[in-house]
Parts: structure tokens; sequence; C-alpha cells
């Protein structure tokens, strides 16, 4: 015996009796489905690997807290903005000048920030010529 053949097909139409003499046709079988063992020629697959999701969860977060941040940050500036319309005399080293106080105030962090951002690149420069004098070096 070597594999299975198959024999004729009956032909059963839907409500007419079968061999079995029932209108529905033979029942079907009770027991777990039959399953093929998998063939020796077909490679096994490895999964694929997925992007992690948890850095999606976490660029997701990450977004969420920025845009919440964003939200305060500007209501609190408005509040500030608010609160502090006064006019103030600010003196400076060529005279005086009367100016509102949240003027006076955003002008000097503006300042501030210049200073800053300019300091730090001058320092990123210096960093960035010893690497590459360093890399030259070796």
């Amino acid at each position: 015996m070597t594999a299975f053949e198959p024999g004729p097909v009956p032909l059963v139409t839907a409500g007419a009796p079968d061999a079995t003499g029932s209108p529905d046709g033979p029942l079907p079988p009770t027991g777990p489905p039959a399953t093929s063992p998998p063939a020796a020629t077909e490679p096994t697959k490895q999964p694929t690997k997925e992007p992690a999701t948890g850095r999606r969860r976490g660029r997701a977060a990450g977004r969420t807290l920025a845009a919440a941040l964003l939200v305060f940050l500007t209501v609190v500036l408005v509040l500030f903005v608010v609160f502090n319309t006064q006019t103030v005399d600010v003196s400076l080293v060529f005279g005086n000048v009367r100016a509102p106080l949240v003027l006076a105030l955003v002008v000097a962090a503006g300042l501030g920030g210049l200073v800053v951002g300019l300091a730090a690149a001058v320092i990123g420069a210096r960093r960035r010529s010893r690497s590459r004098a360093s890399d030259q070096a070796a």
C-alpha cells in the first residue's frame, strides 16, 4: 500500500438522503482535526523581529508629556504677562527707560538665553576641535 488514493466521490445534493438515510448527510467527525506533520523539505521559518512596541509607546508618551509641558508653560507665560503690566524704571548704562515690567523681564531673559547659547556654542566648538585633533594624531 503506498499513498492514499481517493475513491469515487458520491454526488449528494442538499436535502437529498445519502447512504445513511439522513437528509443532512453523515455526521462530521467528533475527534480533533487531523493534522499532517510538516514536510521535511520546508525550511523552518524564523519569526521576524517586529519593531518594539514599547519604544513606540515611549515616544508617544514623550510627545504627550512634551505637549502637556508646552501647554503648561504657555498658560504660565500668559498669566505672567497679564499680572505684570505695571510700568517700571529700567536703569541702563546710558540712561533710564520706563517700560512695562513684563517687557523688561522678557528682554532680560532673552539676553540671558543668548549668553548661555553662545557659551554652549563656544564649548561645543572647542570639544569638536579637540576631537578632530586627537583623531588626526591617532
